[in-house]
């Protein structure tokens, strides 16, 4: 079979088989279609003569844009380079998915108040033949062939085209799949290479306006937002913008509804803003405040979970699809791990700062001990774990201004702690002024700690500068607190609130710069319940307290303390002793030093003075406290096993103290806690008897 098209020479179906079938292996060539589409127009030409053959596509927006063309006549050239509207052709030529008749005379057909038509007119075109690549489905494109005489083409040249341009559509939608993979990888490439703006610095919100700025080729958007979500008080919080919007940026938290929480972890594009959501929560009100139109949230992952989200938002609307999503996501899943390691970072700091507080802390307690053994006042020994204890919490407050309680039995040391606190502190250079509360009376007291001016009252012949002023800029250590009028406690209370005072008889405020401590040997919550003691000023007080343990509950500190005392002692009274007898050492370890540290002390000189130069023994140590009189170990165990407890004339101490013990943990049945409760004894002192008797 054989046809005739126009004036062209004959051809038969071979031919047009052999030009698609030459046109299809040209095309498998490469998919950049314009780089041989001059072949494939020679191909066409030897069935349809024409001087301009040209592949237009439609983009997904609905423009159109030349993919590929061919000329012969120097001026047919492309409409456009950019996509163009399809409202640049007439209805008589405008590009669509059906058959569009062949212009056989522009001049005659054509309408050049439309650009496309007037450009074709330009062109010197005189007719014109259109086919799409397909006819059926949404359009994507066609071909469209020139000639410069009327009535060039046919409707065989119609027929013959229909699978040239079915074939040049395969072509066109295989570029397309690859252009549009090419372009999201360099897409996701360029997103790659602002890994080095966030290397700058672990903290995104330093260079987060940069990443905006290099983002806006990659993925257009007039603002770019990070937010962080805390799930357990249910808000949002944006933690780093870049760009403008109708509203200031807030700052604060806001609060969302369990839904909002519930969709943190979701992909989200908006079209339409204000068509897409309605103003329900505060949330949402807020972002159509911000008189933008299209918005697109990926999640932000930090050590596993949601914890925020990276948008972007535009004024037009329908700006963002599923490829800049992917594109969002990629730049979400880098700032989650600049996030982690920020994160990392600071833990390190934290745990390096943590370290190094505890070494400066250590080194402090040393510190502490040596000053106090370099100013005389005798060294601060011990070492059971509580006693270390109060040293760390020395070292810990010591350098703040806090106002500091100090509880514990009489004797235990309370003063030279606060002593401790003030000569480590800012303060060191100012007075450590201290004041007994439980010596004076009440009216002795006040006029003490505020002063009085001339005539106060009777007695008054002059003015006195109270404890406070002489306290400036240092500290003021109240000893015995509890023992403060509920008069004087009242107007004290009004020195920790506002930290100014008057004299006793005076009208002019005074500033009041001091540290204040506060040492109690009673139990103030007890006298607070009795309303001996005001709960105001208890709170006040009790800032940051310290415990000092009483001496028996550390029995480990007895010898040591009484190896220093021996030391200092002897040293000073010019007749050092000789030491401490191994009966010595027992008995001093059995009693239980109702007295504390102070009671310890005492006992030691008086031994010094008794030895003479020797060992100290059982004998030299006072007479009122021996171990059978004041240890109420045989007392409390007797009763504890229903027995009255018996004389100890012409007794063997030891083997009656093994017997009660032995009874105590039988009656407990083996629990020591249990025992050392109904023997009276903490469970150091019967750890040390059951050492010492080899009772397991």
């Amino acid at each position: 079979m054989s046809l005739t098209l126009g004036n062209s020479p004959s051809i038969d179906d071979r031919t047009v088989a052999g030009v698609l079938s030459e046109i299809a292996e040209i095309a498998s060539e490469t998919l950049e279609l314009q780089d041989v589409f001059d072949r494939v127009a020679a191909a066409v030409r030897r069935v349809i003569p024409s001087d301009y053959i040209g592949v237009i596509r439609i983009t997904e927006s609905g423009g159109v844009i030349p993919h590929a063309t061919s000329k012969t006549q120097r001026n047919c050239k492309p409409i456009s380079a950019e996509p163009v509207p399809l409202t640049w052709w007439s209805p008589r030529i405008r590009p669509r998915a059906g058959a569009i008749p062949r212009v056989d005379d522009v001049r005659l057909q054509l309408d050049p108040s439309f650009p496309a038509d007037a450009h074709m007119l330009a062109s010197g075109a005189r007719s014109c033949l259109w086919e799409p690549f397909n006819t059926e489905g949404p359009l994507r494109g066609g071909v469209c062939l020139g000639a410069g005489v009327p009535a060039a083409f046919t409707d065989e040249h119609q027929r013959v085209l229909r699978p040239i341009a079915a074939l040049l559509g395969s072509a066109v939608e295989h570029w397309r799949i690859w252009d549009r993979e090419r372009r999201r990888q360099e897409r996701l490439d360029r997103v790659e290479a602002l890994l080095g703006t966030l290397a700058e610095s672990l903290d995104v919100r330093e260079v987060f306006q940069r990443l905006s700025d290099e983002m806006q080729p990659i993925l257009r958007h007039d603002l770019m937002v990070l937010t962080q979500v805390d799930v357990r008080a249910r808000t949002i919080q944006i933690t780093a913008s870049a760009g403008e919007c109708d509203i200031e940026v807030p700052a604060d938290p806001i609060p969302l509804t369990e839904r909002e929480l519930e969709q943190r972890a979701d992909l989200e594009i908006l079209n339409d803003i204000p068509g897409d959501i309605t103003p329900d929560t505060e949330r949402q009100r807020l972002i159509i405040a911000t008189g933008l139109r299209s918005w697109l949230r990926v999640p932000v992952w930090l050590s596993g979970e949601i914890q925020g989200a990276l948008s972007f938002f535009h004024r037009e609307p329908s700006r963002y699809d599923r490829e800049d999503a992917e594109v969002a996501r990629r730049l979400a899943d880098r700032i989650s791990l600049t996030l982690s390691l920020h994160r990392l970072a600071e833990e390190a700091r934290v745990a390096a700062e943590a370290q190094e507080r505890a070494q400066r802390l250590e080194a402090t307690v040393q510190t502490l001990a040596r000053e106090l053994e370099s100013r005389g006042r005798g060294r601060v020994v011990g070492v059971s774990a509580s006693w270390r204890e109060v040293l760390h919490h020395v070292g810990r407050v010591a350098p703040s201004e806090t106002t500091v309680l100090i509880t514990g039995e009489s004797g235990t040391g309370k003063e030279v702690i606060s002593s401790l606190i003030h000569h480590n502190s800012s303060r060191a250079e100012k007075p450590f002024v201290a004041i007994n509360c439980a010596a004076l009376a009440e009216q002795l007291l006040e006029s003490e700690l505020f002063g009085h001016e001339k005539g106060a009252f009777t007695g008054a012949v002059a003015l006195k500068i109270g404890r406070i002023e002489q306290a400036a800029g240092g500290t003021l250590f109240l000893d015995e607190i509890a023992e403060m009028s509920p008069l004087v406690q009242a107007k004290f209370l009004r020195v920790l609130e506002a930290r100014e005072f008057q004299r006793l008889g005076g009208t002019r405020t005074l500033k009041a710069d001091i540290r204040v401590i506060a040492a109690t040997n009673r139990d103030l919550p007890a006298r607070i319940a009795r309303q001996a003691f005001r709960e105001d000023l208890y709170y006040r007080l009790n800032v940051f307290q310290i415990q000092i343990p009483p001496l028996r509950q550390r029995p480990e500190d007895i010898l040591p303390l009484a190896e220093t005392f021996l030391e200092e002692l002897g040293r000073a009274m010019g007749r050092p002793a000789a030491g401490i007898s191994r009966d010595g050492r027992d008995w001093l370890l059995a009693y239980r030093w109702p007295g504390n540290v102070r009671e310890l002390r005492n006992a030691i000189e008086r031994a010094i003075l008794l030895c003479d130069g020797g060992l100290i023994t059982r004998q030299h140590l006072p007479a009122g406290t021996t171990l059978d009189e004041a240890d109420p170990l045989a007392e409390v165990g007797a009763h504890a096993n229903g027995v009255a407890a018996p004389a100890a004339h012409g007794m063997n101490i030891d083997a009656m103290e093994r017997g009660l013990v032995e009874k105590a943990l039988g009656q407990a049945k083996g629990n020591k806690s249990r025992a050392a409760r109904l023997l009276g004894l903490s469970r150091a002192q019967l750890y040390w008897r059951l050492e010492k008797y080899g009772i397991r």
